[in-house]
């Protein structure tokens, strides 16, 4: 079961300072926990990046000191308030799940423009990596293969992919914004945008090896430039005919402009196509799941057969909403903001820091590391969780405590009989 929760239903079920909570004492009905209570001090973000008479301190109530008397860098401490000023329920010290691409190295060619971010950037994030990429309208992605499987999301515009398998099949077709595509590990393809929009396309590729280097991939033109003209000639059956080859680049070509493909697919095909598989998924035309405060499109190999190394899932979380607390069993989550801003805490089993996120930026969980993504913005928040894994799966905290024995859940947390009747609902929606 996956569940978007609001975050008003959330606060007033589990604040301490809610309506008919209760004192946190030993009532005969009542199991308290031993120790000390957990926080309830307030702990949202004490400052927005788009405030413009934000004054970002390291102060929360007592805690800290201001003003900041060295250097600082304003736009930066602007887009992570709980990191200058953490949560008081923040504690230890969670290596660095945040990565902006605004931060990557960008490589420009004569045709668009291509950044990445690998364990290089956020040595956290061992099993996946990501490339943000842009191609002109008609611009080509040269020929290639890699190492790695490639998963994509396209950001905007129309491309055009072209697949050859090892038994000599082809797979050709388009992809528009919201849509996928899969090349497993050493299957040779090619990446077009398409005339319209004539400003181009962009998307999101994802890699299933978080030291995937982009620049690193088996380029058709590079191979070519390092083979010897008569030994072309020979795999070609064009002996004597060496200077044939003379016209290929000396380099690679990596992105480059080109004649935009014909409209119609079926124009631009060789042969027809006759892959088992598809190797493209049109995600824009599967309707959200509607949850209460967002939604979620789900996509694995159940539905996108040939996606055997990745899934994902694509969540819309509303003003005020929440991703609710959850792990993932045994995969990481490579997760990439589109749009909104929000704000996850993430417990490690021995520490929990909580880090801001806007449009662009790249989040990486590892194995069971329970999180929530909280929507801390004035517009909806959006998001890809994608996964190292051929399905998609989640353990919701909820659900856990929803499907232990009631009496069991009040011994370790305290909870009142109407938290547990919350939770007995959602009982009721598993079953």
């Amino acid at each position: 079961m996956h569940i978007l929760r609001s975050l008003p239903l959330l606060l007033a079920t589990l604040s301490g300072a809610a309506p008919g909570i209760g004192p946190r004492n030993g009532d005969a009905d009542h199991l308290t926990p031993p120790g000390p209570y957990a926080s309830t001090d307030p702990n949202a973000p004490l400052w927005s990046p788009d405030d413009p008479n934000a004054n970002p301190q390291p102060v929360r109530g007592d805690l800290g000191a201001s003003p900041i008397l060295g250097p600082t860098n304003r736009p930066l401490e602007l887009q992570n308030p709980d990191l200058l000023a953490p949560p008081s329920t923040d504690v230890g010290d969670v290596p660095n799940l945040k990565w902006p691409f605004s931060l990557s190295h960008n490589r420009l060619t004569n045709g668009g423009w291509a950044r990445q971010q690998t364990a290089k950037q956020m040595p956290v994030a061992t099993d996946l990596a990501g490339v943000n990429m842009h191609l002109e309208a008609g611009a080509i992605r040269e020929m290639h293969w890699h190492t790695a499987a490639e998963w994509a999301y396209i950001l905007k515009g129309s491309l055009r992919i072209s697949v050859v398998t090892p038994e000599g099949h082809v797979y050709l077709g388009d992809v528009n914004e919201g849509d996928l595509w899969y090349f497993p590990p050493g299957i040779p393809h090619s990446i077009q945008a398409k005339a319209i929009p004539e400003d181009g396309s962009e998307f999101l590729l994802v890699f299933d090896d978080g030291n995937f280097n982009e620049d690193e991939t088996f380029l058709l033109t590079n191979w070519l430039a390092h083979v010897p003209t008569e030994v072309l000639a020979k795999n070609f059956n064009m002996r004597g005919q060496e200077s044939a080859f003379n016209s290929i680049p000396a380099h690679e070509l990596y992105i480059f402009p080109g004649v935009a493909p014909p409209e119609n697919p079926e124009d631009d095909m060789v042969v027809p196509n006759d892959t088992e598989l598809p190797y493209t998924f049109k995600l824009s035309e599967v309707p959200a799941e509607q949850k209460q405060g967002g939604s979620v499109k789900i996509v694995d190999s159940k539905t996108f057969q040939i996606s055997t190394a990745i899934s994902a899932a694509v969540v819309e979380v509303e003003v005020g909403g929440l991703r609710e607390l959850h792990w993932h069993p045994t995969e990481p989550e490579w997760t990439f903001f589109l749009e909104g801003e929000g704000r996850m805490t993430v417990f490690t089993s021995s520490a929990s820091n909580t880090f801001n996120y806007q449009g662009g930026d790249v989040a990486y969980i590892p194995p069971s590391f329970g999180h929530y993504v909280e929507n801390t913005g004035s517009t909806p928040l959006k998001f890809l969780e994608i996964f190292k894994s051929d399905v998609f799966e989640d353990i919701s905290l909820s659900q856990w405590l929803a499907l232990t024995p009631p009496e069991l859940v009040k011994a370790h947390l305290g909870f009142t009989d109407e938290i547990i009747s919350h939770l007995d609902r959602i009982k009721q929606e598993v079953i």
